[in-house]
């Protein structure tokens, strides 16, 4: 009954937010508490939610401050000299800012954060996609892809979450999938510029009818004026490139909660840039409604993930998963495993994935004969790694999609079918190279 409940659960919200008959944010909190007043938990309902808004509380305190950080960085315009860098490479070809995109996305997702790649990759390029006139539904999806495929990496949660369930090191979860992983990072990059020439070939006919001509770049150099409020001083840009820098620095290297780097780089970005009153006000006027938006969703997802969690209803779906898997099928549990890895990151969260389903797959392929650190590198070909930018179940995604101020639903239509490509692409070379048997 209650892998019914949760199946439910989730598939209800997905087809309301993919048909967009609700809001994101309405979904996220009415469908699980219809579903839980329907599994009998009215009572328990308000100690479930509580649970999971103390979950998320850190991430939204962190997207705030991020949010608030970063537009202040535009509005000083710290970013102006990368992007005028980016366009004189590429021009106004939006099919070469798509490949960029995806370049700079694979290296800086090396941290293992998705939260952090997100918000320096589209804090950087989305005021270029905005003065080229390309749609940010395009810079979700390459970064998206990107950062995906590097969610593989030993140190990212899912890897470390197979390797610490099954017991086994990188050696014998990741190592073997390199090949697989490389290949998908290839795909990524095909992806990009096939998605990026589309969208030239868009912008351009939009062009075309509206006469407008993007051929000279000169234009484009031009960036928009931004506000002249607070200290104006040489030493204040100075000051906000090496607290950028450093903000990176402590990001990549994971040193600090992210939540308390982004108060206090705030706070100091406040201080050196905008100490008076009047001018901060300012500041939240402009920018005050993105992160009321953002910060709501997120909120919103912890009553989701708070109610499947605390109802149980995680736990059933992961076992009535396994259940149902017939005998005959054991062979071919590591590539059914791999298959499904991507679109099972619209329903588990990591933790259920890994901690839950994982095992009891492992399990079944051992009493079978099969080798269980197959499952593991058939899991995390797609579960939470390609899968994990359009999943509603992390907090990552939310903010990919906050700051870019896109809806959630066309991101992940845009998305899936890229995505699942990735994992295709990374099964096949699996296969071939041995590191998962058919």
């Amino acid at each position: 009954m209650l892998a019914v409940l949760g199946f439910a659960t989730v598939g209800v919200f997905l087809a309301l937010t993919f048909t967009r008959k609700v809001s994101v944010l309405l979904g996220l909190v009415l469908v699980p508490v219809v579903f839980g007043v329907l599994g009998g938990f009215t009572g328990e309902l308000g100690e479930f939610i509580a649970k999971g808004l103390l979950t998320v509380a850190p991430v939204a305190i962190m997207i705030a401050f991020a949010i608030l950080y970063f537009s202040l960085m535009v509005d000083r315009g710290l970013f102006d000299p990368v992007i005028r860098v980016v366009l004189r490479w590429a021009g106004a070809d939006p099919m070469k800012i798509a490949l960029g995109t995806a370049v700079i996305t694979l290296m800086v997702a090396l941290d293992g954060d998705g939260a952090s790649t997100f918000l320096i990759t589209v804090s950087t390029f989305l005021p270029i996609y905005r003065r080229l006139g390309m749609s940010p539904l395009v810079l979700t999806c390459v970064v998206g892809l990107a950062a995906g495929v590097m969610n593989m990496i030993p140190w990212g949660g899912p890897t470390a979450r197979a390797m610490a369930t099954l017991d086994l090191d990188s050696s014998e979860i990741f190592v073997p999938v390199i090949p697989a992983m490389a290949a998908g990072i290839i795909w990524v990059l095909f992806a990009a510029a096939f998605i990026g020439r589309r969208e030239r070939d868009r912008i351009r006919a939009k062009d075309a009818e509206d006469g407008v001509d993007r051929s000279d770049i000169t234009a484009l150099l031009q960036l928009p004026e931004r506000p002249q409020v607070g200290r104006q001083a040489r030493w204040v840009q100075a000051v906000n490139v090496l607290l950028t820098l450093g903000l990176v620095v402590i990001l990549l290297l994971q040193l600090l909660e992210l939540h308390v780097v982004f108060v206090v780089a705030f706070a100091i970005a406040l201080l050196v840039n905008l100490p008076r009153w009047e001018d901060q006000q300012a500041l939240f006027e402009r920018h005050g409604g993105n992160v009321v938006m953002v910060v709501a969703m997120i909120f919103a997802a912890g009553v989701l993930t708070g109610i499947l969690n605390g109802s149980g209803m995680i736990t059933a779906m992961a076992e009535s998963l396994v259940s149902v898997i017939p005998t005959s099928a054991g062979g071919s549990l590591p590539v059914l495993t791999a298959i499904t890895s991507m679109p099972a990151s619209l329903v588990f969260t990591p933790d259920a994935y890994y901690f839950g389903v994982l095992p009891v797959l492992a399990e079944t392929t051992t009493s079978l004969g099969g080798d269980p650190a197959e499952i593991g590198r058939a899991a995390i070909l797609g579960q939470m790694t390609t899968g994990f930018p359009l999943s509603p179940l992390t907090a990552a995604t939310f903010i990919l999609v906050g700051m870019s101020d896109v809806d959630l639903g066309a991101h992940q239509r845009r998305l899936f079918g890229w995505a699942l490509g990735t994992t295709l692409v990374m099964t096949t070379v699996a296969l071939l190279t041995g590191a998962i048997s058919w």
